[in-house]
């Protein structure tokens, strides 16, 4: 066997090595979903409003949140300030449950879906999901409400969140009629 083959053959090997790890960090485990909760359109969403819902003090379960996501999935909270502004924000799964984790718990978080307008092809569904958030189920009124834009595929054998893009209401974005329901 030549002396360069022989070089070259090592340098794949020791590049692979080390390589390997560096995508194994770089792609999440996922956790094993409940079957229930990605069966269906209507279950997953259920899943993801169930799972971040919580009184004060209560620990989500964020190995069940993770299970709802594709690997690559994205978390888009966007909006405008005072001055017009508008932007969005990147979030991985992972930097979802570290930076809105906290505070779900910290202060009670319910949110719920009043209206759906949802739009299919094939593998993919496209939901745009109205919702109210409560800091307790007894308060009489939402301190938010807003859009939720998810998009989610079928693998063949479940259901995968690929994304959730929103943005809250408010003075100069109220909900539009058509995506209030009643």
């Amino acid at each position: 066997m030549p002396k360069s083959f022989l070089s070259y053959a090592l340098l794949l090997f020791f590049a692979f090595i080390l390589l390997v790890p560096v995508y194994a960090q770089e792609t999440p485990q996922i956790p094993a979903a409940l079957p229930a909760d990605v069966e269906s359109v209507d279950a997953i969403i259920a899943a993801v409003y169930d799972v971040i819902s919580g009184g004060m003090g209560v620990e989500r379960d964020w190995n069940r949140f993770r299970s709802l996501f594709h690997p690559e999935a994205k978390l888009i909270p966007s909006g405008c300030n005072a001055q017009g502004q508008c932007r969005a924000t990147y979030w991985t799964v992972g930097q979802y449950v570290e930076r809105a984790g906290p505070s779900l718990t910290a202060s009670g978080f319910f949110e719920a879906e009043t209206h759906r307008l949802e739009e299919r092809f094939g593998n993919i569904a496209h939901i745009f999901s109205t919702y109210d958030s409560r800091r307790t189920l007894e308060d009489a009124e939402p301190f938010q409400r807003g859009i939720n834009s998810i998009q989610l595929f079928n693998d063949g054998s479940r259901w995968w969140v690929v994304n959730i893009f929103w943005q809250g209401a408010g003075p100069n974005s109220p909900i539009p009629a058509k995506y209030q329901g009643k």
